[in-house]
């Protein structure tokens, strides 16, 4: 199992536990999250300058590392706050996690190297793929 499989599985079990992690993935790319899905995320990214990096994890090729930094600067400092609350964690931390966990999340969703017409789906959905990543391994 390789190490994208094991954050996935830490994924999946904080989702059943109390939402944690899942819940601000489904919130970041799900279509009915706060940020109108891998679309929304997309659009962040670019306005911030830093659409190479999100292209990078959709497209084939290599992921382009993004910054906890970055992610802040992305994101913005009242939606780290609010993921921050939601995992429990200061927002440093919060985005440090998220900045190791999205572009390789954002590949594996995006396996035929391109965004997906009708995004990613509803937060539901989202999970499910998940699920089914973890059981291709």
């Amino acid at each position: 199992m390789g190490l994208l499989d094991s954050v996935l599985g830490s994924v999946m079990g904080q989702a059943q536990q109390q939402g944690g992690l899942a819940a601000v993935l489904g919130g970041l790319l799900a279509n009915d999250g706060q940020l109108g899905g891998l679309r929304g995320l997309v659009e962040k990214f670019n306005e911030a300058g830093l659409g190479e990096v999100v292209g990078s994890w959709i497209g084939h090729g290599d992921n382009h590392a993004v910054s906890a930094d970055q992610l802040k600067e992305v994101l913005g400092s009242d939606a780290m706050a609010s993921i921050a609350a939601k995992l429990g964690l200061d927002p440093a931390q919060a985005a440090g996690q998220l900045s190791q966990i999205l572009p390789g999340l954002v590949d594996k969703l995006t396996p035929h190297g391109v965004a997906p017409e009708a995004g990613l789906g509803n937060a539901g959905d989202l999970l499910g793929s998940l699920g089914a990543l973890l059981h291709k391994s």
